[in-house]
């Protein structure tokens, strides 16, 4: 983070995220910020940002996605179990969100329950005037066990389900591995608790599994994991076909890293998909998303929307993931750092730095709508790297 420093009112997100780090336990902070083994990839999805005149008097950055508009191109990821950064955790995001009008992915690894999160939109809009947040899953191997919860979620009001393909097993999370993160006494997994959760006071199935040392390790864990670990078995027929079968809601696939897969999203019917990496903490091998977002919006040519995950922290990088072909983007860890700074408040402050550096990077490439963005904003510098014009 160079030669930031800390400030009780940042107007960076490195600062936000210094902030957070001065107030988490050291074991909370290293599970969110961290990536699997080297973190190599976790680190590239940031920095390869930097390798990326008209009327501008009045900037307009909504976007439509899905059926609705929303004032930004800029969604909230999930993220698991957030009240480990502040006691009103998920709740706290989605007043923020909700005030906001911005879109919301709730995790399925919340702390909070679904149910819980979505009354923010009865309390402060309505379901048909305010913002629409979606559902994120992973599929237990047993496929049973995540019905209830696919249909508590459509009936709660969520508009769409967000499946992470990226994930038949945790990668190799070296300081998870180290110190297992275990949840304190009084917080819960609350969503899935019940189905598939992990026992109060010991690591999830899929935590323990990913620290299995021999094969026979590994499998005495699958077998006492009973169908509750993660599926590794999907495949695109049986799986996109058991989503349609279960539920209504809109399907999006998490996790596209090649153009291949893209191809194959569309051809079994997804609604959308997302370009991501999982924050670098599956892979430690793989392209940053930014790097992998051209080929995939290549091969998808508008059939459907991409949405970006993966390293935003800037503005200027919200216009190089458009201008490569995202249209939409999720932030994922400066929420958590605006989370833990100063809930609610803290996570509109996140929300507002990247607000107020798009608009003033639009105005500066002179663009004056979301929609005007492409390629062509793109140069390369002469040490290779993309930047703005």
């Amino acid at each position: 983070m160079g030669s930031l420093k800390p400030s009780n009112d940042p107007i960076t997100i490195g600062q936000v995220e210094l902030l957070a780090r001065q107030k988490l336990p050291s074991q909370v902070y290293d599970y969110y910020a961290s990536g699997a083994d080297d973190q190599r990839v976790k680190d590239s999805n940031t920095a390869d940002f930097d390798e990326v005149l008209r009327d501008v008097s009045c900037v307009d950055t909504s976007v439509n996605i899905l059926g609705h508009r929303y004032s930004l191109p800029i969604g909230i990821a999930p993220s698991a179990m957030q009240r480990l950064a502040s006691p009103g955790g998920e709740k706290d995001v989605a007043k923020a969100a909700s005030s906001m009008g911005l879109n919301l992915t709730l995790s399925s690894n919340s702390t909070t329950s679904l149910e819980d999160v979505i009354k923010t939109l009865h309390e402060s809009n309505g379901l048909k005037s305010g913002p629409r947040f979606w559902f994120q899953i992973y599929l237990p191997s047993n496929l049973k066990l995540s019905i209830p919860l696919i249909r508590r979620a459509e009936a709660a009001g969520y508009q769409a389900l967000v499946l992470t393909v990226d994930s038949p097993v945790l990668g190799s999370r070296i300081n998870e591995r180290q110190t297992p993160l275990v949840l304190p006494k009084g917080i819960e997994l609350v969503n899935i608790a019940k189905s598939h959760g992990p026992s109060p006071g010991k690591p999830s199935f899929n935590r323990i599994l990913a620290d299995a040392r021999t094969k026979q390790q590994y499998d005495e864990g699958l077998r006492e994991a009973e169908g509750k670990a993660n599926n590794a078995s999907l495949t695109w027929d049986s799986t996109i076909k058991f989503l349609r079968q279960t539920t209504n809601m809109k399907i999006i696939l998490k996790g596209i890293m090649a153009p291949e897969d893209a191809e194959l999203a569309i051809k079994h019917g997804v609604d959308a998909i997302i370009v991501s990496n999982h924050g670098g903490r599956q892979l430690d091998c793989v392209p940053s998303t930014i790097k992998a977002l051209p080929e995939i919006a290549a091969a998808v040519k508008g059939k459907v929307p991409i949405i970006f995950d993966g390293g935003i922290r800037h503005g200027s990088d919200i216009l190089k993931a458009l201008a490569l072909g995202a249209d939409f983007v999720l932030v994922g860890r400066p929420i958590l750092w605006g989370l833990a700074f100063k809930g609610t408040e803290g996570v509109q402050t996140v929300m507002n730095i990247l607000e107020r550096e798009l608009s003033r990077t639009m105005a500066l490439a002179g663009t004056a709508k979301i929609q005007d963005i492409d390629a062509s904003f793109l140069r390369r510098s002469v040490e290779g790297r993309l930047s703005k014009i």
